[in-house]
């Protein structure tokens, strides 16, 4: 979501900074790792930072915190036709999933700031995925097994703005990979992360799905 549908404006990056304080740790050298590991699970990202499992669970409730009060003060919002794009993927027959790294109560708080709560028929994070979220397949597979609507996941098309979000796709054998450049990564990033497709933002999928 946050870079592919949703303008994300260096919110991670607020919301990191302020977990890091909270947890009495300096920031700085740890935002290199933070931009470079973009779309996997926070809780994740975390464990490798922080080490002790405490420490990590506390500094992610204080990461979900500070995002839901960057949401909660308007600071969120959709990218420019993404909206649309989805609809027009529905008219299209196809079934959108929107999936996410953040915990389920901040994605419903960006579901809701949006008004998205009825635009898609399913919305993932890690936790609905048994805990495991990207570069891992599983949220992608969980998808295509929740929805039943692709007899083969070389039906499913994978879309987002990050390395980890391209090799979750190659790994779950989805049919069209595609990065789009309104988030954390560029072109090279992507396409070495196996992206089979580049676009300038989410707007062009369901004229290159068509």
């Amino acid at each position: 979501m946050a870079g592919t549908t949703v303008a994300d404006g260096g919110l991670v990056e607020q919301a990191f900074v302020a977990a890091a304080r909270h947890l009495d740790a300096d920031p700085e050298p740890m935002l290199d790792h933070v931009r470079a590991t973009m779309g996997e699970s926070k809780i994740s990202v975390f464990r490798h930072l922080f080490g002790d499992e405490s420490r990590a669970q506390e500094a992610n409730r204080a990461f979900e915190t500070a995002y839901a009060e960057l949401v909660d003060g308007g600071r969120v919002a959709a990218l420019p036709g993404a909206r649309e794009a989805i609809e027009e993927l529905n008219s299209q027959g196809r079934t959108v999933v929107l999936t996410t790294g953040f915990a389920r109560p901040t994605q419903d708080a960006i579901l809701a700031a949006l008004g998205w709560q009825d635009l898609v028929p399913l919305t993932l994070c890690p936790a609905d995925a048994g805990g495991r979220g990207r570069p891992y397949p599983d949220m992608v597979l969980t998808a295509f097994l929740r929805t039943a609507v692709a007899d083969d996941v070389r039906q499913v098309a994978v879309v987002g703005d990050t390395s980890y979000d391209m090799l979750s796709g190659v790994r779950a054998g989805a049919g069209l990979v595609a990065g789009v450049l309104t988030g954390a990564h560029g072109a090279d990033a992507l396409r070495a992360a196996g992206a089979t497709q580049v676009l300038d933002g989410v707007h062009r999928l369901p004229g290159v799905l068509a």
